[in-house]
């Protein structure tokens, strides 16, 4: 079997971006993991694989690897909100708030906005007092 190249990584991080558009995320993933042994550092590859984890339904995997993401690039509005929706998606509503509220300050695009919900109260973890 021949040695991979960049050129290969390249071809297959592509690859990996269009089984994730053919909804194929286990795909996808099995493609990103040599791309990112490789080059550990790619953070769009990084990002790339932890949509396709999401898709997959593989939760922890998609969280991990979107905190890793912002660890590197705290400033990722898409992270952010990613990771809001994984952590909403296991049913983690408070911190998914959280990440919502930073994507959206980072990027007023309307479904960030939309997601932060600024406006709601007391279920979603916000501040205020109870029998408002």
């Amino acid at each position: 079997m021949p040695q991979p190249t960049p050129e290969t990584h390249v071809i297959d991080f592509r690859a990996a971006e269009q089984l994730l558009a053919a909804r194929d995320p286990r795909g996808a993933v099995k493609l990103l993991d040599s791309v990112i042994t490789a080059h550990p550092e790619n953070t769009a590859a990084r990002l790339l694989r932890a949509r396709a984890f999401f898709g997959a339904a593989q939760l922890r995997s998609a969280e991990l690897e979107f905190q890793l993401v912002l660890e590197r690039e705290p400033d990722n509005a898409f992270a952010h909100f990613a990771l809001a929706r994984t952590l909403e998606r296991a049913n983690r509503p408070e911190e998914a708030t959280r990440h919502f509220r930073l994507a959206a300050a980072l990027d007023p695009r309307p479904d960030f906005v939309e997601a932060a919900r600024f406006g709601e109260r007391g279920a979603r973890g916000d501040r205020g007092t109870q029998g408002e």
